[in-house]
């Protein structure tokens, strides 16, 4: 009977797991794809982001039965129980990361010519580095590895060097172009669900690293704090 109940936790732990890596895996590619849509202006494929945003809802609460039912029914303990509401956290985290992404595909329609903007052109490499944030946590997470996820954190403070460069450049071009106000202004939101993204990857690997470790990540020094 007791190898039958820990089987049945190790399936269902299993499939814990499996749900995160496909949430993860879809709000990493909703954030490569709403980026796509923003550089070709490719209003149908900014559709298609804001539409797929309801799978990754409705994985998350899938996650939040199958952790409900795992506490209910197999009062895991110590490392198990933190393996479990970890998830349920990251699942939580991992949704906000689906709506930036559906926020950034949201903006695509309102930025009708983006030619001459150049700082436009800079986006992608910082949504190149949150993703990669996004990515390398998830990794973390499956391989249950502590030390990544500190490297996960300490990569956050590139992200927010480069928003608060690119805000600096693009408050600097309104100021020159005032005629490109309210598509900058698109802009600048968009790099900061991009900044959020980063904050939330590192989220996910302060979780990591407790349910790996059973101790909290100590303080970091990130440097200097992003522009608001």
């Amino acid at each position: 009977m007791v190898d039958h109940t820990v089987k049945a936790f190790d399936e269902d732990i299993g499939e814990l797991r499996g749900l995160i890596a496909q949430m993860g895996g879809l709000a990493e590619h909703a954030i490569v794809g709403a980026m796509t849509a923003l550089k070709r202006h490719d209003l149908e494929g900014a559709e298609l982001i804001v539409a797929g945003d309801k799978q990754i809802d409705a994985i998350e609460m899938e996650v939040e039965r199958l952790a409900v039912q795992l506490i209910a029914l197999r009062a895991p303990l110590a490392n198990d129980l933190r393996e479990v509401v970890a998830a349920l956290k990251i699942a939580g985290v991992i949704e906000r990361i689906g709506d930036y992404a559906k926020n950034i595909a949201r903006r695509v329609s309102a930025i009708e010519d983006h030619g001459d903007i150049e700082p436009l052109s800079v986006l992608p490499a910082m949504a190149g580095l949150a993703t990669t944030m996004v990515h390398n946590v998830l990794d973390a997470y499956a391989a249950r590895d502590a030390e990544a996820a500190i490297r996960v954190c300490e990569s956050d403070r590139a992200v927010d060097d480069f928003y608060n460069s690119l805000f600096r450049v693009l408050v600097t071009y309104m100021m020159e172009n005032p005629a490109s106000i309210g598509q900058v202004a698109h802009l600048l939101f968009i790099a900061k669900n991009l900044e959020r993204v980063g904050d939330h990857a590192t989220n996910i690997a302060e979780m990591v690293y407790y349910a790996a470790t059973g101790v909290h990540m100590g303080e970091r020094e990130r440097g200097a704090a992003p522009i608001h």
